[in-house]
Parts: C-alpha cells; sequence; structure tokens
C-alpha cells in the first residue's frame, strides 16, 4: 500500500512541475512577445505620409502613400517609388512636420481649455459681485 501512495504523491509532483514550467514559459516567453507585438502594431497605425522609415530589410525612405485597404506602404527612396507590406516597416526614425505641429497644437491648446474652465470658476463669484454693486445701487 505504501508502495502505491507514494507513487500518487510523485505523480502529482510531476504533474505540478510541468504547469509551473507552462506558467513561466508563458511569463518568459509569451507575454513580452505579445507587447512587442502589439508596440509594433501601434506605431504602424501611426504611419503619416512623410515620415522616415526603415525597411526589415533595412531600406530607408520617406512614407508616400499608405494602403490601409491592401496593407502596403509605398516609399520614396531618393526617387525611387517602391511598394511594401505595411509590416516590412521595422522603425520609425524621423516622424514627419506635419504630425509634430498637430502634436504641438494639440499642447498648446490643453491650456487654452484650463482657461476657459479657470473663467467658468471666476463667474460665481463675479456673479455675487454684481449682485452686491446692484443691491448698492438699490440703496442709493
Amino acid at each position: 500500500m505504501n508502495v502505491l501512495a507514494s507513487s500518487n504523491a510523485g505523480g502529482y509532483s510531476s504533474m505540478l512541475l510541468i504547469v509551473v514550467m507552462i506558467v513561466a514559459m508563458y511569463f518568459l516567453m509569451i507575454r513580452p512577445q505579445r507587447k512587442q507585438q502589439k508596440k509594433h502594431q501601434d506605431t504602424l497605425n501611426q504611419l503619416k505620409k512623410g515620415d522616415h522609415v526603415v525597411t526589415i530589410g533595412r531600406l530607408h525612405g520617406v512614407i508616400d502613400e499608405i494602403n490601409m485597404e491592401a496593407k502596403t506602404v509605398t516609399l520614396d527612396c531618393d526617387g525611387i517609388y517602391l511598394v511594401f507590406d505595411l509590416n516590412a516597416i521595422a522603425k520609425v526614425t524621423q516622424r514627419s512636420a506635419a504630425s509634430e505641429v498637430t502634436s504641438a497644437a494639440a499642447i498648446e491648446q490643453k491650456p487654452a481649455e484650463d482657461e476657459k474652465t479657470d473663467t467658468t470658476e471666476a463667474t460665481p463669484s463675479d456673479a455675487a459681485a454684481d449682485e452686491s454693486t446692484d443691491d448698492t445701487k438699490a440703496d442709493k
């Protein structure tokens, strides 16, 4: 009986070891790869005309056209226009000036919106001040 009981305990510990190894592989291999894929996909979604990019073949070029339906991108490489699969873009080396201007405009608009909220907060105190001046006019 003792021999049978010890073999069952050994079976459970080996099963537990396999489960622990699978969980460790997930956290060490699969999860970081998915994060990297998501980051690359976000980069591809933010591509705009005029961005300087490098392909997986280390070809440097400037984006001339993006076709999201066909998932292709046309690169201008010193006057030669080449069509690549969208996934062939390895990295963006320089954003276009248009996207930088848009980013700067968005940053400039935020303080302007904050100023609007400051004036709306001041409005109730201004209304109270107006009421007090109305009371003093009525007393005169």
